[in-house]
């Protein structure tokens, strides 16, 4: 049975499915309205950084550090993305692989024959020697390369690098996604690069809590699993997710399974965005059996308190496992 609720002047499809688990409320994740309850935008892309927790001044302080050459490069990247009529998130690609590749410097030297901004291999059909030292045309070439990438507009920018440059390093990326983030909205005047309606160097996700969710989750990390664990330093699964949603001001149910039934609204595994909620079971079929609870980043990687013996880390999710439930929930919904 389809309900279409009007929110303002914007309709959000729900679609309400009645199944064996008792869940009755679902959103349609791909048409993602944009009413008080925070659902992401049709616009909006969350595969923006930051992720890491503290992204904004980590971001301003690694940008602080820019000598004139470097930041020459960023206006470059920027500039010509613009006049390839490319979204932000093709820029801040492009910033993180050159600041990982070569420190924003046309270089003239590297690995091999890695040459350029982006480490350019002539051998490897990128280009003559003269052409990838040449800024504009390396840039022109990755942005070349990266429009080749499916799905490109969906992944983590840091994972959109690494599938153009094809490193044997491929989390470095990572390392300069807050200082890319920020010179979006230093150089390139961009405010909300996500267009998700946050200011400057502050990016939605899943939902407007679930930044703040993540944020809180990640500053968790390595700090011990203990059964019934409510912090502040030491946790079980469902406890620190309590706690990560308490601060963004949303109340979820304490134990995982509950999570499930009564967190928020549910829609499609598959189609969890960054700071939903995922679930295993005993039993797919009986809500009554989850046993476990893990925050989803985006990436096919999810934060958790594990077991008795771990620690709160992150881990890839297998989209296979026969415990997945089936639903995901977004609290705050």
């Amino acid at each position: 049975m389809r309900v279409m609720l009007v929110v303002g002047a914007i309709i959000v499809a729900i679609v309400t499915v009645v199944a064996t688990s008792g869940v009755s409320q679902v959103i349609n994740n791909q048409s993602g309205g944009a009413g008080a309850a925070g659902v992401m935008r049709m616009s909006c892309n969350a595969a923006i950084g930051p992720w890491d927790a503290g992204g904004g001044d980590r971001g301003r302080h690694d940008a602080s550090r820019l000598n004139d050459e470097q930041r020459n490069i960023v206006a470059r990247i920027i500039s010509i993305g613009q006049e390839r009529k490319l979204p932000p998130l093709a820029w801040q690609i492009a910033i993180q692989a050159g600041m990982t590749e070569s420190g924003l410097r046309p270089l003239n030297y590297g690995d091999r024959d890695s040459l350029g901004i982006f480490q350019m291999r002539p051998s490897m059909g990128w280009g003559t020697e003269t052409q990838v030292v040449d800024p504009t045309y390396a840039i022109n070439k990755f942005y070349d390369v990266l429009l080749k990438v499916p799905d490109w507009e969906n992944r983590r920018p840091g994972d959109s690098a690494q599938a153009v440059e094809r490193s044997a390093f491929p989390d470095r990326y990572h390392n300069w996604e807050s200082m890319a983030a920020f010179l979006l909205s230093e150089l390139g005047q961009v405010s909300d690069p996500a267009g998700c309606g946050a200011g400057a160097g502050e990016f939605l996700v899943a939902s407007n809590a679930a930044g703040v969710a993540i944020e809180f989750t990640k500053q968790q990390l390595g700090e011990p699993y203990l059964w019934g664990g409510n912090g502040p330093d030491a946790w079980d699964c469902s406890g620190i997710l309590v706690k990560a949603f308490a601060a963004a001001n949303v109340k979820i149910p304490r134990v995982a399974n509950d999570q499930y039934e009564q967190g928020g609204a549910h829609l499609p595994v598959r189609d969890a965005q960054p700071g939903d909620l995922i679930f295993w079971a005993y039993n797919t079929a009986d809500p009554r059996s989850v046993h476990h609870v893990a925050m989803y980043l985006g990436g096919d990687e999810y934060i958790h308190a594990p077991q008795t013996g771990d620690v709160v880390k992150i881990s890839k999710i297998n989209w296979n496992y026969h415990e997945l439930m089936p639903m995901a929930v977004r609290p705050g919904v």
